[in-house]
């Protein structure tokens, strides 16, 4: 039996004009681009989103945070700079002890978004 090849092409001659350029308008500049594709991978590494979750409602000290990943604390300060180069943590000094949440309420949202998409049936 032959089987076929997939498609890699409309087929058809009828072009949606309408789509097509709000399809074009919904296209960002390259930098742009490029920043949201690196936003987006550092959403897709699970310790950094394990951390992430942890601080959704409350801030933790690193300390708190290997405890609550079960993670070396240099492990957890290494994904805490590359979350803070990104944006998505902020932190603050008392003393010796350094806290850390979450940049503000849009990464709490995406988060909440994100979690809401999953379960949507």
């Amino acid at each position: 039996m032959e089987q076929k090849k997939p498609l890699e092409f409309c087929e058809c001659n009828v072009l949606h004009p309408e789509q097509i350029n709000q399809a074009k308008k919904n296209m960002i500049d390259r930098e742009s681009l490029s920043r949201l594709t690196l936003f987006f991978k550092t959403f897709s590494d699970a310790t950094r989103l394990k951390i992430l979750l942890a601080l959704k409602d409350s801030e933790l000290c690193v300390c708190d945070l290997s405890a609550v990943i079960h993670m070396s604390q240099s492990a957890v300060s290494h994904q805490l700079k590359i979350l803070r180069e990104n944006h998505l943590v902020k932190y603050r000094k008392e003393g010796n002890v350094v806290y850390y949440a979450l940049d503000d309420n849009h990464v709490h949202h995406l988060i909440t978004q994100a979690l809401n998409h999953l379960n949507h049936t």
